[in-house]
């Protein structure tokens, strides 16, 4: 299955051409009309996504299959997701403290493919105090063993293997095979 992976992106219009891929992911920082484009110029089937710190807080359009603490099967994959960064400011949208996102995720499922906004904690992330990632998502990792990983937030490209877990840090545009 080949996937276009989209993630801080900030442009709000498409110009970087036409392609084919079967599912679009947004990990998050990305406007629901660059996400339609995409599609389109993709011609992707199915698209999923997860929203950032940046985002707003209108529902995803119609077309658009939310993976915040969902978990849907797409051609034999399964995917799952959380949205959001941590808790780095008072106010804001999609801002979690670690302890939340921890009792969010204790009882979800294993997926084959975990999408993310946030990275895990020591992984990817920054000690700026914006960038930290999530402790739940390591405990996730750790216990449910996806085989893939992916996550925006942290403007960087970077692949790490966890166990068995491929940790798959996106920013931009990226195409890549799952599974």
């Amino acid at each position: 299955m080949t996937a276009l992976v989209l993630a801080d992106f900030d442009d709000i219009h498409w110009d970087g051409g036409r392609g084919k891929a079967d599912l679009l992911i947004s990990c998050g920082d990305v406007d629901d009309n660059l996400i339609a484009e995409v599609s389109e110029a993709y011609k992707c089937q199915t698209v999923i996504a997860v929203r950032g710190n940046h985002d707003h807080s209108a529902h995803f359009a119609q077309s658009i299959i939310d993976l915040h603490l969902n978990k849907v099967e797409i051609k034999g994959v399964s995917f799952g997701g959380f949205q959001g960064s941590w808790k780095y400011k008072p106010r804001g949208n999609y801002l979690y403290e670690q302890d939340e996102v921890e009792e969010a995720l204790k009882d979800f499922p294993r997926v084959d493919v975990f999408v993310a906004h946030n990275s895990p904690r020591r992984l990817h992330d920054k000690e700026d105090g914006t960038h930290y990632g999530f402790e739940a998502f390591n405990t996730y990792i750790k216990l449910r063993r996806p085989k893939i990983f992916i996550h925006g937030h942290q403007h960087i490209r970077r692949q790490t293997k966890v166990e068995e877990t491929v940790v798959i840090g996106a920013y931009g545009v990226q195409v890549m095979q799952l599974l």
